[in-house]
């Protein structure tokens, strides 16, 4: 039988590993969307290669010799993509178009193309029932797979075998002919942007009720603003590595080529940016005078700056007053000289990233004097104003993008720290309530709200600790951002709230870490906070009031090495084996698949529940459960029958 080498899967893993270094120290240049994203998608199949590894048997038997050399060449293939995707990180990882020529921003945008293509196409040839690895990482791995057939499409879809195979084998500094490809490539070359709340994000699930989420899952693309930072706040582009700001490379070009035309308005000096360069969409006045981008001073101010980037004077206070005056001069501005006005919100509509148009009805006047209230200095008119904000976030979707488009978001992260506990808890709240509106998650996230959710979770009333749970299970929902949320200190505040709370704050507080699970870097955090003996007690109560929460829970759990060990030494078995006998259809499904994890490959489990009297209640199952149920118990029964035979 042909095999894969445990060398060669470990070889596959180090170069995964130095796309997580390279990273690690950041990337910049027009390509940091596409760098990130691609490292980030690289990554994740970590994963899939560690749990290949410490399968001790890298392929499962096949009747077919032939099959099992093909599994090999295609984690063979997989291995190459990946290291094209580490090369071309190297190279793209700071490219700066205005010191190399179009044609190199180009050729790089072509190898985007070119790996991920490859990496989509490894991943969808590996045949996974010769692979031995877990029912999530194959759902992570398909998650993946998925960003990358999008990714594709937006670089100008699939290319030729032959022209990828000469693509990916030449060195990048190179040139690639890309003479067969021209008519394909212009027009083509897309990069995402992210960020901006007039890019719609994809939905896959009802909206997220206020204080009551119910699970689901949401693909989403999230994006911020367009980046070109001058050279005296270069700092500002690698001061928040898990901030991405990628510019449309297409529309960049576009753009300088536009600006050297005659007839082009040239764009008062004013209603610029002194951190972008770039025309203001919702100007803010800092402490001594001086007007900024929202978006740009929040982060210069999140990393740590308490200084004014344009004057070097020091903060007085770090408070952000929105610019009304400088906002509608530039509105009317773009309306006179028939430029696209920098908002997301125009005349009522809000424009969508297929370019149709939503009609958004509200008084954006009376939300954004509403908002402006949020930042006086009398407690009792902030309190007044979050608990209207809450009320209006609640009410519609709209109202979700006026707030969010009047700039209330960076204000109400600022509120989580308030001293007034009502304060904060309607801010908290009313964070919840934007999120729901997809755009707004990644304004959200941009706000560097994470920390200051944590702080509520910990630290704050019973109700304000319910919603923040529920809303960090409302940003999960995007998955680069469980990454962020898991390093942020969530899951021990989370575990802490399920094994304390109230029936309400453990609910949310389940939710949120089943989601946090489904990435395996954050099971080990979970295990680590204490997790285990949290589900072990849900599992046991008599009230049975959580049963299917913690069983849904331990099932992303139990494959995980750590995870694995624990749940055996806190003797949940026993009780899994109980649940077999006595549970509903789906807590015996959820039981009998925690059992199988735990089997796989550990005769010493299997005897264990073979002596515990597994055997009758699996056989009726086979026979009488749910199709995932008979599946599960059915495995199961196999692998005792084997070690029987043993």
């Amino acid at each position: 039988m042909a095999g894969v080498a445990g060398d060669d899967i470990q070889a596959t893993l180090r170069l995964v590993h130095g796309v997580v270094q390279l990273s690690a120290q950041g990337f910049g240049g027009a390509f940091k969307k596409d760098c990130t994203d691609l490292s980030r998608r690289v990554s994740l199949l970590a994963h899939l290669l560690e749990e290949i590894r410490d399968s001790g048997c890298t392929l499962m038997p096949s009747d077919s010799p032939a099959s099992s050399s093909a599994a090999a060449s295609c984690l063979s293939d997989l291995a190459v993509a990946i290291q094209a995707a580490k090369r071309l990180l190297s190279v793209a990882g700071n490219f700066d178009p205005k010191i190399s020529s179009d044609g190199a921003a180009k050729k790089i945008a072509f190898q985007f193309q070119c790996v991920t293509w490859k990496l989509e196409k490894a991943l969808g040839n590996t045949p996974y029932d010769q692979i031995d690895i877990s029912e999530e990482v194959q759902e992570q791995v398909e998650l993946v797979r998925a960003q990358l057939r999008r990714a594709t499409e937006r670089y100008g879809g699939p290319l030729r075998t032959t022209i990828l195979s000469r693509a990916l084998s030449q060195p990048l500094d190179k040139e690639i002919d890309l003479q067969p490809l021209s008519c394909r490539l212009t027009g083509s070359l897309h990069i995402e942007n992210i960020g901006n709340i007039d890019h719609d994000f994809k939905r896959k699930a009802a909206p997220v009720p206020t204080g009551n989420v119910s699970q689901g899952h949401r693909e989403i693309q999230p994006s911020l603003e367009s980046e070109r930072p001058i050279d005296s706040f270069a700092s500002l582009v690698v001061c928040q590595p898990n901030i991405d700001t990628g510019r449309e490379l297409r529309t960049t070009i576009d753009h300088l080529e536009e600006n050297k035309k005659r007839d082009s308005p040239v764009i008062p000096v004013d209603f610029l940016c002194p951190i972008s360069l770039e025309l203001m969409r919702d100007p803010v006045i800092v402490a001594t005078g001086q007007t900024y981008e929202r978006s740009y001073i929040q982060r210069w101010i999140d990393c740590g700056n308490t200084t004014c980037p344009k004057t070097q004077q020091k903060l007085k206070n770090l408070t952000l007053t929105p610019n009304y005056v400088l906002r509608s001069l530039i509105a009317q501005w773009c309306a006179k000289n028939n430029m696209e006005q920098p908002m997301a919100l125009t005349n009522g509509r809000i424009k969508k990233s297929d370019g149709s148009f939503r009609d958004v009805s509200g008084d954006i006047a009376a939300i954004e004097a509403l908002v402006h209230k949020l930042s006086c200095s009398s407690v009792e008119e902030r309190r007044a104003a979050v608990a209207e904000i809450r009320s209006l976030s609640k009410r519609s979707t709209d109202n979700r993008i006026l707030i969010a488009e009047a700039g209330a978001i960076p204000t109400l992260v600022n509120l989580l720290t308030s001293d007034d506990s009502l304060t904060q808890e309607n801010a908290v709240t009313s964070i919840l309530n934007l999120s729901i509106y997809e755009n707004n998650k990644g304004l959200i996230m941009l706000a560097n709200a994470t920390p200051s959710i944590v702080q509520v979770l910990r630290a704050g009333s019973m109700k304000a600790r319910e919603n923040a749970a529920a809303t960090l299970f409302s940003l999960s929902l995007a998955d680069e951002n469980k990454i962020i949320i898991g390093a942020s200190g969530a899951v021990p505040a989370l575990v802490e709230l399920l094994q304390n709370g109230s029936v309400r704050g453990k609910k949310d507080a389940a939710t949120a870490l089943f989601n946090l699970c489904t990435y395996q870097g954050n099971r080990g955090r979970a295990v680590r906070a204490g997790i285990v003996t949290a589900l072990l007690k849900m599992l046991t109560d008599s009230s049975n009031c959580m049963v299917d929460e913690a069983l849904t829970i331990l099932s992303v759990l139990a494959s995980h090495g750590e995870a694995k060990v624990a749940i055996v030494k806190a003797s949940t078995i026993p009780v899994l084996i109980d649940l077999l006998r006595t549970g509903s259809p789906r807590t015996k499904e959820n039981a009998a698949a925690i059992l199988l994890s735990l089997c796989k490959r550990d005769t010493e489990n299997l005897s264990c529940i073979s002596r515990l009297g597994a055997l009758i209640p699996l056989s009726e199952l086979a026979k009488s459960g749910t199709e995932r149920a008979k599946r599960k118990a059915t495995s199961l029964l196999e692998h005792l029958q084997k070690l029987q035979q043993r």
